[in-house]
């Protein structure tokens, strides 16, 4: 089997550490592994397989120089705007984790569970697009109902972690929780966010736009769209809660024709890297504190609603590091390396 060269650039960041603990517990044609960063991180000693690895300055023309043939970028969309042309041009395929790129019509967005024949288009430009980590979730759960009874519409509530917003973010919620039972509410100041997250939700992730919605709420109405091939009426509401990992979400689907409960239970436990958690009389249902780092969508709730036949509610939990970033980036390394051999 032929091994690759794979780049992690932006190594040393939340997604970036679990994609490299993801690579160390599967099986991936690995011949060498180069963590890459900024100037200001270059030098740093990472481990990996219990080796120590030295992180590579970010460069023009790092990525010729050290053969990489897969590069996958977590460091922000400027540094993908920036850099991850020139991997391209090196010959490597770049999966990128920002959202710099999804919306590129030459650029395929893929989730590997829904799309995996997008992957074919990444001669188009050499990059391959992760989606936001509350769209992946999503139409992973969407994806057999949809093949099914014809989704017509999607309407979803998403409750995110503080680790949506990077390492900054979880930091802000433990520093603020610990301020908080010390008595010192002076220390409680904002940074990252537009208000205190320490008990406390927040309505707004990413910036307003002139619709009313967010740029995080419009990115899950069109990735989704992209994704699945299809006009499909998407409203979204994005929260950011108090948690450290696992995003959350409620979703009220409405089908073309009538669905049953039972059923769309049954077609969700056989879907790939779902995991259905639905006995709710002995209060199991997923929850962010039961996700967090598994490479699985858990699904719960799922019940009719009580006026529409062709309306069905569900609540879909996923650790937002892993599925919702660095697991399906990492899968869609594998279905490239996969399409290769064909």
């Amino acid at each position: 089997m032929k091994l690759y060269n794979v780049a992690i650039v932006g190594a040393s960041g939340a997604v970036g550490e679990e994609i490299l603990r993801i690579f160390e517990e599967i099986d991936f044609p690995l011949a060498k592994l180069v963590p890459m960063a900024s100037a200001r991180s270059a030098g740093n000693g990472i481990t990996f397989n219990g080796k120590e690895l030295i992180i590579k300055e970010l460069t023009p023309t790092v990525f010729a120089e050290e053969e990489i043939e897969i590069a996958l970028f977590s460091a922000g969309g400027s540094v993908s705007a920036e850099f991850a042309p020139y991997a391209a041009e090196a010959g490597a395929v770049v999966i990128d984790n920002t959202s710099h790129f999804r919306m590129y019509e030459d650029v395929p967005l893929v989730v590997p569970e829904v799309n995996p024949e997008d992957i074919a288009q990444w001669r188009n430009r050499g990059i391959i697009a992760n989606p936001n980590c509350s769209t992946i979730q999503m139409v992973q759960a969407l994806k057999p109902l949809d093949d099914a009874y014809d989704l017509q519409r999607i309407d979803v509530s998403t409750y995110q972690a503080t680790s949506g917003a990077g390492k900054t973010g979880m930091e802000e919620l433990v520093e603020q929780m610990q301020a908080f039972f010390a008595f010192k509410l002076d220390d409680m100041e904002p940074k990252k966010f537009a208000h205190r997250i320490a008990l406390n939700a927040i309505p707004q992730i990413d910036s307003f736009t002139d619709n009313g919605y967010t740029k995080e709420e419009l990115k899950m109405v069109n990735e989704t769209q992209k994704i699945m091939h299809k006009d499909i009426e998407v409203s979204a509401t994005c929260v950011r809660i108090p948690t450290l990992r696992g995003h959350a979400e409620t979703l009220t689907l409405t089908f073309d024709g009538a669905v049953d409960a039972n059923e769309a239970r049954e077609l969700l436990s056989k879907a790939p890297n779902i995991i259905v958690l639905d006995t709710p009389s002995e209060s199991i249902y997923p929850m962010p504190s039961l996700c967090m780092d598994q490479n699985e969508t858990f699904v719960g709730r799922i019940r009719n609603d009580i006026f529409r036949d062709n309306v069905l509610h569900m609540w879909v939990v996923a650790d937002n590091l892993r599925v919702g970033a660095a697991t399906n980036a990492v899968r869609i390394a594998q279905k490239w390396v996969e399409m290769q051999g064909e």
